[in-house]
């Protein structure tokens, strides 16, 4: 059986393996993005949500900020 990507076989072998670091670095970017991204609706609503509003963005950034500092601890922002 011989590997396909997108219905052409391969022509040639690949010259070298992807590091799997790119990969890692661009899922978090992505989700921590998203995260950040979230807070613009918050932002916007947020003089009429008042304390209710202002205790969600905080709870919502701590969140965020455990999660920041879990993938810190494991290793995921160091590269080698």
């Amino acid at each position: 059986l011989a590997p396909y990507e997108c219905g052409i076989q391969e022509i040639e072998a690949p010259k070298r393996r992807f590091p799997i670091k790119y990969l890692m670095t661009g899922m978090l970017f992505i989700v921590f993005d998203i995260e950040i991204v979230s807070f613009y609706p918050l932002a916007i609503l947020l003089h009429k949500l008042q304390v209710f509003g202002l205790i969600e963005l905080l709870v919502f950034l701590l969140i965020l900020m455990i999660g920041y500092i879990y993938v810190w601890r494991k290793g995921a922002f160091t590269w080698e």
